[in-house]
């Protein structure tokens, strides 16, 4: 998907963060294999046997966050039982279990991280930057019931407001605006929300983003 591949290049290049070397446990290939086929029985039995539920495969990906990624609902439903699960473990591109939930509109998952202690808010990137990505506005309702920050910025000061205009839905972005997203934000390159959706040729955005970019400036003294 285009949009995940422009976000994954940006938080490459954002993070560069050390991460946990992946481990030597030898039945790690069986783990990950486990999680690709999205085999609970077998993936159960190894965490029984004491394999970490957090072993990172080559690429640095977390198991939770690879079973996220690739659509592994079986797999995902028990590294998430585990007593050991990390669910703030963020793979070598900054991502967390959390955003993958985000971007992929997944609320069940999304619900059960945040009960684990999943964070909702974090530097640079957001789940809340994801969910407005994947165009999901009732994630976007229920990670700012939890206390995400609606104009959270990334590296470079790009807010999800701004990544709704270019990739969301109209719903994503009257969403974010009725939480008081800043409509007037610029980021490092001095683009607002309503230069993104011009970007994106979303006619929609522009509209809806031009009304609010209207309502947001003062009203001149002698005017009702």
């Amino acid at each position: 998907m285009k949009r995940r591949r422009l976000l994954g290049l940006a938080l490459a290049l954002a993070s560069a963060s050390a991460v946990r070397a992946q481990s030597l446990d030898p039945r790690a290939g069986s783990f990950f294999r486990a999680i690709i086929q999205d085999n609970a029985s077998v993936l159960r039995d190894l965490l029984l046997e004491g394999v970490d539920p957090n072993l990172r495969n080559d690429r640095g990906m977390p198991g939770l966050v690879l079973a996220l990624h690739e659509d592994r609902p079986h797999a995902a439903q028990v590294l998430m039982n585990s007593p050991r699960l990390d669910p703030n473990e963020l793979d070598t591109a900054g991502e967390s279990a959390l955003m993958m939930a985000a971007l992929k509109g997944n609320l069940p998952v999304a619900q059960r991280l945040m009960a684990l202690g999943a964070r909702v808010n974090k530097p640079g990137w957001s789940p809340l930057h994801y969910a407005a990505t994947g165009g999901h506005p009732r994630m976007i309702e229920l990670l700012l019931q939890h206390g995400a920050q609606v104009n959270a910025h990334s590296p470079n000061d790009t807010t999800p407001l701004m990544m709704a205009a270019q990739y969301g839905t109209p719903a994503t972005l009257t969403a974010l605006l009725r939480a008081g997203a800043d409509v007037n934000a610029r980021n490092q390159q001095g683009l607002t929300a309503l230069n993104f959706a011009q970007r994106g040729e979303r006619p929609d955005a522009i509209k809806i983003l031009a009304a609010a970019l209207r309502a947001s400036q003062p009203t001149p003294l002698g005017h009702w």
